[in-house]
């Protein structure tokens, strides 16, 4: 089970990075400049990344203490 949870956040933190990466790049081509809007667009996606990041970390410490909890001994 916890692995489960593991991989779903680590998906989500994935996703979460991805999209925020091709939204910096759409608004970029859209407008062809970098104003105060796109800063303050930037600004919010640079936090929804690092959120990613956060999770993706999360996710990895899950999978690690399930695989850890799975298959270790027990005595």
């Amino acid at each position: 089970m916890i692995e489960l949870v593991g991989f779903t956040i680590k998906t989500i933190g994935e996703v979460m990075v991805g999209f925020t990466a091709i939204m910096v790049h759409h608004r970029v081509w859209k407008e062809h400049k970098i104003d105060t809007r796109v800063f303050a667009e930037m600004k919010r996606e640079r936090r929804v990344g690092i959120t990613g990041l956060i999770l993706i970390v999360l996710g990895y410490i899950l999978q690690v203490a399930g695989a850890y909890v799975l298959y270790s001994p027990v005595y």
